[in-house]
């Protein structure tokens, strides 16, 4: 019955991606050139929040519909009345009869023990990654196995046990430490380069999702047994999206604020499939779990940016430079160095400027407010050289040292509205974070603090979401919720940046990447250098766990180096439809989210598209929840 259920499930992802990428409006923002024509095409100003850049409207089909609905008539008594209390209740009864399940995980309430065991481990943590504990530093760099080039005749080497394969890895984020776990899971000897002068505590918990574990379960079960230890069970709860304002009208149903959209869990499919329940870890911990279990001291070597590299030919490696001239030498390189990976530059033959400084992951927690303002105007010009696409959102971003006041029945939300959207998800220890994602084009920053208004992020997003009074600019009176969880935290938590992906499918016509996408020689990559994704789904980093599984397991077949080629190529083949077609739904749900309040206002297309999302969901979460990649 499972197998059954797999297949209708892809069956029906495949399905929904085609229609995704049949949009015009998703289509648009697929091409870069498009995008970039129309950011141009709007005048740089401030606007009436004294934010440099400008809010951009809605694009495609919902532009029209909002034009249609601003030019007819408005009936003030059709969106008068109460709604309907059953919006209102957190865990309905389908949620909840799979809740009660004997092998679903059963919540266990929010306590003091449990909240200062997450906290003071996430703070111990990053103590440690500062302290560079378990990185390669001194004498133990200056006798590094991959300084010292190897005579290999033409036409490569046998692989053994006692002389296995070699590989270096740009890039430690989750990613990178995943792939040199499983290359020391599989008897290879592996070397991680990281650009960061210390793994600093960046973008809060991650959400370590049902496929993710599984890809962790099988490269260690050791590591897989940590983090399910460290983190919080985030499947015990209700999912799922709420309006954030009052909309509707008694033609398409009328929603208060805070109403429930769609509800759903994520743990039915999941026992379905036989995998773990979803938990959310804090970075550094995942981070220390994995230097510390995944491979020997000495494996990550920081301040290491590599800059080049040579395909050696012939089976025998390659040769990479990294920034300050030091040369390393082994059987294959990875490129898991993010969305601005330099590997990619180098490998599909970009621009000078495709390669830029990363902003998220170890290197991203360097970053202070003046640095990152400068970040988001040099990305603009980074992205048109790396070929990424601007998604049309700048997004605020915080971990909130709060008991949200759902926490018992809630784990993650989303409140729509125009031009923007507000999510939430449990990030343990009695913290919540928080996203607000702003339609506007790239490069916009925020004023710098001054005495009159020192805290100019906070100033902006209480304004964004207001929850008394008029509203927002738009005079749309939020849920609280939002400000409930903005207002717990400081300035300084709140981090901005814009946000960049990938278009889903191959744009290039070149024979060699349309046969191995994301490998060349014995070069590949993995993660966000190969597939950056929005984060509606939460699964970028749980495609990346996938890569770095399926990524070892080709190699682990290879029994000379003269093979190594084609193990790559066949990785990224069969990694590329699936990651497509995630990404996919990531752009759709971000494009659709900002115009969902529109929908409900359009009598029998509203109920229709809310009842086709609720019905959706569990297919596109058993697509997600595979237990084989």
């Amino acid at each position: 019955m499972t197998v059954k259920r797999s297949t209708k499930a892809i069956s029906f992802a495949t399905t929904l991606a085609i229609v995704a990428i049949s949009l015009p409006q998703t289509t648009l923002a697929f091409a870069p050139s498009t995008t970039t024509q129309h950011t141009k095409s709007i005048s740089s100003t401030t606007t009436k929040l004294n934010v440099i850049g400008e809010q951009a409207s809605s694009i495609g089909p919902a532009q029209l519909l909002r034009k249609l609905k601003s030019d007819l008539p408005q009936i003030d008594w059709l969106a008068s009345g109460n709604a309907p209390s059953s919006n209102k209740i957190d865990i309905p009864d389908h949620v909840a009869h799979v809740l009660a399940q004997h092998d679903a995980p059963k919540r266990i309430a929010e306590n003091e023990e449990r909240t200062q065991r997450i906290r003071s481990r996430a703070i111990q943590a990053s103590e440690d990654a500062m302290k560079l504990r378990g990185m390669l530093t001194g004498d133990d760099d200056a006798k590094a196995w991959w300084r010292t080039q190897r005579s290999i005749p033409e036409g490569g080497r046998k692989i053994t046990k006692d002389d296995p394969l070699t590989v270096l890895i740009a890039g430690g984020g989750l990613a990178g430490l995943v792939v040199a776990s499983a290359c020391h899971s599989k008897g290879m000897k592996v070397a991680l380069f990281e650009q960061a002068s210390s793994y600093a505590p960046y973008g809060g918990p991650i959400q370590i999702q049902s496929n993710a574990l599984r890809a962790i379960q099988q490269i260690n079960p050791e590591i897989y047994e940590e983090l399910v230890k460290a983190g919080t069970c985030t499947a015990d709860r209700v999912s799922g999206l709420k309006i954030g304002y009052r909309k509707g009208n008694k033609l398409a149903g009328l929603y208060d604020a805070g109403d429930w959209l769609v509800r759903f869990d994520t743990v039915g499919p999941a026992l379905e499939a036989g995998l773990p329940a979803t938990v959310v870890v804090d970075r550094p911990v995942i981070q220390q779990i994995l230097v510390k279990y995944g491979f020997p001291e000495g494996t990550v070597r920081i301040k290491s940016r590599i800059e080049t590299f040579e395909d050696l030919g012939k089976g025998r490696g390659v040769a990479v430079t990294l920034e300050d001239g030091t040369k390393a030498y082994a059987d294959v390189l990875v490129g898991a160095d993010g969305i601005w990976s330099q590997v990619r530059k180098n490998l599909h033959g970009l621009e000078a400027g495709a390669g830029g400084f990363a902003a998220s992951g170890a290197a991203g927690g360097a970053l202070d407010d003046k640095e990152a303002r400068k970040l988001a105007k040099d990305t603009v010009k980074i992205a048109e050289s790396a070929d990424r696409r601007f998604s049309g959102f700048t997004c605020y971003a915080a971990l909130a040292p709060h008991r949200a006041s759902n926490i018992e029945n809630v784990s993650y939300q989303i409140l729509l509205g125009e031009k923007k959207y507000f999510v939430s998800t449990d990030g343990g220890g009695e913290r919540q974070q928080w996203f607000a994602l702003i339609r506007e084009p790239a490069g916009g920053v925020d004023p710098e603090p001054t005495p009159e208004d020192p805290h100019p992020k906070l100033t902006r997003l209480r304004k964004e979401f207001a929850c008394t009074g008029d509203g927002d600019d738009d005079g749309n009176v939020w849920d609280p919720f939002a400000l409930e969880l903005i207002t717990a935290s400081t300035e300084d938590m709140i981090k901005r940046r814009d946000l960049y992906d990938g278009a889903p499918l191959l744009t290039t016509l070149d024979p060699q990447r349309l046969l191995s996408p994301w490998a060349k020689g014995p070069v590949a990559l993995c993660g966000d250098a190969a597939h950056p994704m929005m984060p509606n789904l939460g699964q970028g980093g749980c495609q990346s766990t996938e890569d770095g599984y399926r990524l070892i397991e080709e190699l682990s077949k290879v029994q000379h180096t003269k093979d190594v080629p084609g193990a790559l190529g066949g990785y990224s083949r069969v990694r590329v439809i699936r990651t497509a077609i995630i990404q996919g739904f990531a752009q759709l749900g971000s494009d659709l989210l900002v115009d969902f309040d529109l929908m409900m206002t359009i009598p029998l297309l509203g109920p229709f598209f809310l009842t086709m999302t609720q019905l959706s969901m569990p297919f596109i979460l058993r697509y997600l929840y595979t237990p084989s990649f």
